[in-house]
């Protein structure tokens, strides 16, 4: 998928054999090494500091086969509970999805949980294997995905041919910067290092805050270790029937269907943004730059695949509609490019290593499930999607293509079964692009004492905790008492709420009621570590 981070979120091809059998069974029968308790001290990062939090390495094998090799650290950071011992819940550990979001700011999220129930907590995140703060950190190529790169739609061989040239060389770049730890970046293994913190930090049993591809690290956690777990709230549910290959043609139709929300959005505004009266009309002149961006980019480096990149977000959120339809309004009316430009900088800065996401989220995905070794398959399915859903349907494919080239091996993809898990909260909005809904339907069958929330026909990705008393009144309710919705007997969600609000025009985030001051604007910050794509 794309990141939801992004994903964001929001990679997905392997080349090589599948793990074997024997391999596999190394791995699961290796001993469990005991890593030693955290060393904790102040964190540096200010947002972390200022809530007192800690921060710290967990020291975990590279290969759990191998658990007498090579060692690498994994950042992990603490919010306290401020609650008396009576009433302390555990620990609950945060994943921002991607997958290659850093996490380790998500320690924070406790804070946004209404009625003080985040406090009876010790709120851990970590940035996960290769991310961010954690050692090593892989980053291949920060120039990758910069500006100047061809359309994405395959329209000439000529395009096709050097979109083939750049997966290839970014796939040989992570090759050569990743070595060995390509092959132990598969969901199991982020899932025996959330086992290894959870063993550092000397507990029985975590609790578990997952957005988007993080909601798949719970399943796959859940599935191995029902025992260990107290609570878990999944936000932006993945499928775990459809890792990963199937996931991203279905979220081509998803992003389609949710970018066409926002052009109806537009609409509805046009006496503000003056870009046509009704969704078509917007829709028709979104077109007509992209292909008059191919013959001439804006600014000189605003090209079709620059262009569909900045419109992905609105796809992912309400969040930032306003801020795109501005420069979507500006370089119509004035051939201004420099609002565009800012957006393109903010989602895809080029500094040193600032490929580091988008490099894992390959290290994960090209490597959890085989990938279709033909290129002629590529080819027929997304072309026939892209017939239906044009909007993002093939920059999806050349995001992914690298695994075709990738050097790790490809293993099976785990079988989600959450029969003896503990009651499980889900949330998703019913567009939801990056993990579509039906995702959710999907895990809910699987988890049979979950429940689902659903914001209904909203297309907001993994926004939970951002003032919709509705929503998160419930996971106040169940962080602090294990209550949940009751749930129904259908195949539907078990309590609906509104979705979160369509911003009104110079309202650049809703307004979450019952918030102390300056907590809309740092969930925001966490939100933007969720969605990175």
């Amino acid at each position: 998928m794309r990141r939801f981070w992004a994903a964001t979120a929001v990679a997905l091809c392997a080349v090589g054999a599948a793990v074997t059998a024997a391999q596999a069974e190394t791995r699961s029968a290796a001993p469990k090494p005991q890593p030693a308790a955290i060393a904790w001290s102040p964190c540096t990062d200010a947002t972390l500091k200022a809530q007192g939090a800690e921060c710290g390495f967990v020291s975990v094998p590279m290969d759990y086969g191998k658990p007498g090799g090579t060692k690498i650290q994994l950042a992990v950071s603490r919010v306290k509970h401020t609650v008396p011992a009576a009433k302390y819940q555990g620990v609950i550990l945060v994943n921002p999805g991607g997958p290659g979001g850093p996490g380790l700011g998500m320690a924070t999220l406790g804070s946004h949980v209404p009625k003080g129930a985040g406090a009876a907590y010790d709120w851990i995140g970590f940035d996960p294997r290769g991310v961010g703060t954690s050692k090593p950190k892989l980053t291949c190529d920060s120039d990758y995905q910069g500006y100047r790169r061809p359309a994405y739609v395959p329209s000439t061989a000529a395009i096709e041919n050097a979109w083939h040239v750049r997966t290839r060389a970014y796939a040989a770049a992570c090759a050569k910067a990743g070595g060995e730890l390509l092959n132990n970046l598969r969901t199991e293994d982020t899932v025996r290092d959330i086992d290894a913190i959870r063993r550092a930090l000397g507990v029985e049993k975590i609790s578990f805050y997952g957005f988007s591809y993080g909601t798949y690290l719970a399943q796959v956690f859940a599935t191995h270790h029902p025992q260990r777990v107290h609570r878990m709230v999944l936000d932006g549910v993945v499928d775990p029937g459809r890792v990963w290959y199937q996931s991203n043609l279905d979220q081509d139709l998803a992003f389609d269907r949710s970018i066409k929300v926002y052009f109806a959005w537009l609409a509805k505004h046009d006496s503000v943004y003056h870009l046509g009266k009704t969704a078509r009309a917007v829709e028709k002149l979104y077109y007509q730059q992209l292909t008059e961006l191919a013959a001439k980019p804006a600014g000189g480096i605003i090209g079709p695949a620059e262009w569909t990149d900045i419109f992905l977000q609105p796809g992912y959120y309400i969040f930032g509609w306003e801020a795109t339809a501005r420069a979507f309004a500006a370089w119509v009316s004035k051939k201004d490019a420099q609002p565009l430009k800012k957006l393109f900088d903010e989602q895809h800065p080029q500094t040193a290593g600032s490929d580091n996401g988008y490099a894992i989220y390959l290290g994960v995905q090209c490597t959890d499930a085989p990938w279709p070794s033909s290129w002629r398959t590529w080819v027929r399915d997304n072309w026939r999607v892209h017939h239906r859903a044009p909007f993002e349907t093939w920059g999806n494919a050349w995001y992914n293509a690298p695994c075709r080239h990738w050097a790790g091996q490809a293993g099976k993809p785990v079988k989600v079964n959450g029969a003896k898990v503990p009651p499980v909260l889900l949330i998703s909005e019913t567009l939801d692009a990056a993990t579509p809904f039906s995702g959710s339907l999907e895990v809910r069958r699987r988890f049979p004492r979950a429940a689902l929330i659903e914001g209904v026909g909203g297309t907001t990705h993994a926004g939970s905790l951002f003032g919709n008393a509705c929503v998160d009144d419930s996971i106040a309710d169940y962080l602090s008492a294990g209550k949940l919705p009751k749930r129904v007997k259908a195949n539907r969600s078990d309590k609906e709420c509104a979705p979160i609000a369509q911003p009104k025009p110079a309202t650049a985030v809703p307004a979450p009621a019952g918030k102390r001051a300056g907590a809309p604007n740092d969930r925001l910050r966490l939100q933007r570590l969720i969605v990175g794509r």
